[in-house]
């Protein structure tokens, strides 16, 4: 056999093991391709990114600015406002139910104990 016959696998080059970037390198494309001055395709090329790519990067950093730009300063919508009163007196149905609850786990020790320990019952 000569060695000019192309294997099946010949006309595809290396296998490339898919590329992760952190949020910053992505970032840092971004900015770079941003300025006007440095041509894009220099910047796809040495990243070895695709200009897909870099649609995706630009997209994802334009949600994530909407994201943060759109949330508003101040108290979350799904806390509500309790006055001074109120939580007083929720506080305190607390302190009674927790007390009530103890007392009810010491009425049941003392059934348990005396269904399955002493003899003086029999």
């Amino acid at each position: 056999m000569s060695s000019s016959t192309p294997t099946p696998n010949s006309n595809k080059g290396p296998l490339k093991k898919r590329r992760f970037l952190s949020a910053d390198k992505k970032f840092q494309i971004y900015l770079e391709a941003q300025d006007p001055n440095t041509p894009v395709g220099e910047i796809l090329r040495r990243e070895g990114l695709f200009s897909t790519d870099l649609a995706r990067i630009r997209q994802q950093v334009k949600e994530g600015a909407l994201l943060r730009l759109g949330v508003r300063p101040g108290r979350a919508k799904d806390q509500p406002n309790v006055t001074a009163e109120a939580y007083e007196a929720l506080k305190n149905e607390l302190q009674q139910k927790e007390r009530a609850l103890a007392d009810q786990a010491v009425e049941l020790a003392i059934l348990r104990k005396k269904t399955s320990g002493g003899s003086w019952d029999r």
